[in-house]
């Protein structure tokens, strides 16, 4: 866990960067975001962690956009008919330009979705826009977006921002970049009329920077809001003295937070049943008590509750036991290895959360004679840390996380499942088919799921329109909420 020491660093560092912004409730927001420095990045061409993906949603919206609550409103498009099927989807879009003042038209959205769905694009979002049968533009302010299948919370994809529309490096608003200096972005929102600038919402300053720094700016009033939080550096902010007013907030997202197998061929990891012995040996409710986030439930299946219409999930049998008998069971497994000792290399990100998630995990195997190593990221590895904020309730989106030419354990029979789930005339059949893919991934254990994933933010009292989401989303212009 950190120490005051891990602070006080962190306030030495503080004086070597540009203040920039005061501790009056006037004027710019300054936010800290957790990662590098702020890039409006292309999410099809590189990964974006939260400062450029907090930029990119503020200064590159799609065609609709999350609103403070998780909610879908309008982006680009001012208005979306959904046709009776399901399968047609219409944009009408607002009088939006791009920076230099040129009106943004229907036909330049088109070709940004056309190159993020389109074959080998190594954008995040690609497997889950596989429904995805033509994008048309009708006029200059008209789209269309036709689907192969029904695809329930559609409309929830295209709110990310790796589905934000650029061109030539820039986006098309909200907020529009008035200044970079010191590592620090600063954001406007566009003039409105007359009447309207007493509604306009306060400028940004984005900085993004590690941890420490970011937890330390907040205790000094120097930010409103820290940004991008998650399992491995909740200690940091568990660490520190808040102003008066702030909070630690966290959000109900939901995804992947566990590990996925990634054996060498020819290994016991291999065999499901050794994957099984390290899963049900895993103590998943004292990790949760070590992470100590509100509300945060142990998890044992690879998709959540609820999920797309998926009310229970598959399970393997060892659920239904108690802690004792998993134990027994687990080493039952491993004794076909015949005295030959497991050693796992376990790839994970450096932070104290992790440390002590991995810390329960080695004395758990340990209990059953399977010692653990850390490894870094991208070293290699037998389990890797997925994680992710599911983009969209949608179960597609956690079990193509585990289809065949990943590099994770598969099975070709879940992945034909999933096709039959992507070309599924009618819900109930995709859900049939999602529900097979599910029961096959649980059998083979390729994953070891430990809980939702944890994102956290610090918030000041100044930001009254902020609200825990399920999606981590916190548009910059509804963070100060208008006085009624």
């Amino acid at each position: 866990m950190p120490s005051r020491t891990l602070l006080s660093a962190a306030f030495a560092a503080l004086l070597l960067v540009s203040a920039g912004c005061t501790k009056s409730d006037d004027g710019p927001i300054p936010i800290s975001a957790i990662g590098g420095p702020p890039r409006l990045a292309n999410p099809s061409r590189e990964a974006l962690d939260a400062p450029s993906a907090y930029l990119l949603q503020t200064t590159a919206q799609g065609l609709v956009r999350f609103d403070a609550d998780g909610d879908i409103t309008q982006g680009l498009a001012q208005s979306w008919i959904i046709s009776d099927d399901g399968l047609r989807y219409t944009f009408r879009l607002a009088r939006a330009k791009w920076p230099d003042g040129t009106p943004i038209a229907a036909d330049q959205v088109v070709a940004r979705l056309k190159a993020v769905a389109a074959p080998g694009s190594p954008n995040p979002l690609r497997p889950a826009m596989g429904a995805v049968e033509e994008i048309v533009g009708m006029t200059d302010e008209v789209l269309e977006i036709g689907l192969k299948a029904p695809r329930p919370n559609f409309l929830q994809l295209l709110a990310q921002p790796e589905l934000a529309i650029l061109r030539g490096g820039a986006g098309g608003g909200p907020f529009l970049i008035a200044r970079q200096a010191g590592g620090a972005v600063r954001l406007t929102p566009p003039k409105g009329d007359e009447d309207g600038e007493a509604r306009r919402p306060p400028d940004v300053v984005l900085r993004g920077e590690a941890a420490g720094i970011a937890v330390a700016r907040f205790e000094r009033r120097q930010a409103a809001l820290v940004l991008g939080g998650t399992a491995a550096d909740l200690p940091v902010a568990r660490a520190a003295r808040l102003p008066g007013g702030a909070s630690l907030v966290f959000d109900p997202v939901e995804g992947l937070l566990g590990l996925a197998f990634a054996p060498a061929p020819g290994t016991p990891l291999g065999d499901p049943q050794v994957r099984q012995a390290l899963s049900m040996a895993v103590d998943r409710p004292a990790i949760v008590a070590a992470l100590g986030v509100p509300n945060l439930q142990p998890r044992e299946t690879l998709l959540p509750p609820g999920v797309e219409g998926i009310a229970s999930p598959a399970a393997p049998p060892w659920t239904a036991q108690a802690r004792d008998a998993r134990r027994a069971l687990a080493r039952q497994a491993l004794a076909q290895l015949k005295g030959e000792r497991l050693h796992l290399r376990v790839a994970l990100p450096e932070g104290p959360g992790y440390r002590v998630v991995f810390a329960i995990l080695r004395r758990d195997w340990a209990a059953l004679g399977v010692t653990a190593e850390r490894a870094a990221p991208g070293a290699p590895a037998d389990l890797r840390l997925l994680d992710e904020v599911a983009p969209a309730s949608l179960a597609s989106w956690y079990l193509r996380h585990f289809v065949c030419g990943g590099g994770l354990v598969c099975n070709p029979a879940a992945d034909q499942a999933l096709e039959s789930a992507r070309m599924a005339a009618t819900q109930d059949a995709r859900r049939a088919a999602l529900a097979e893919a599910d029961r096959i991934l649980a059998g083979d254990a390729p994953f070891i799921a430990l809980a939702a994933p944890v994102r956290w933010s610090l918030v000041a009292p100044r930001l009254t329109g902020f609200r825990p989401n399920p999606f981590g989303r916190h548009p910059a212009g509804e963070l100060v909420r208008a006085a009624q």
